[in-house]
C-alpha cells in the first residue's frame, strides 16, 4: 500500500493585499519583530518578511488571527528567509 505524502499545512493561509501602494493587509502573520516608520519586520508561518517605506503605521494587528494592517506609503516587500519558526518577535518576547 502506498502512502500519500502530503505538503505541510499552514495553519493560517498567507496572503498579501496592496492598495494603492498605502494600505497593505497581510494574513499569517505570526509575530512583529520590529516596527518603526520605515520598516516592518515580522513572522510568518514560513518565513520572515520586511516591508519598508515611508510613514509606517500598524493600523491593525491580531496575531490570533494572523491578520496585520499596515498604512504608509509602501515601497517593497521582501521575504528574507524560512527562520520564522525558530525566531519570537517583539511581541514574543515581550511575554514569554
Amino acid at each position: 500500500m502506498l502512502e500519500e505524502k502530503k505538503s505541510p499545512s499552514r495553519e493560517t493561509p498567507h496572503n498579501l493585499m496592496l492598495e494603492n501602494r498605502s494600505k497593505l493587509c497581510i494574513t499569517g502573520v505570526t509575530d512583529v519583530d520590529t516596527f518603526d516608520e520605515s520598516k516592518i519586520v515580522l513572522f510568518t508561518e514560513e518565513e520572515t518578511m520586511q516591508i519598508e517605506g515611508y510613514d509606517l503605521h500598524i493600523n491593525k494587528l491580531n496575531v490570533a488571527d494572523g491578520e496585520l494592517v499596515i498604512d504608509g506609503e509602501i515601497v517593497s516587500i521582501v521575504y528574507t528567509g524560512r527562520d520564522a519558526k525558530n525566531k519570537k518577535g517583539l511581541f514574543g518576547r515581550m511575554f514569554q
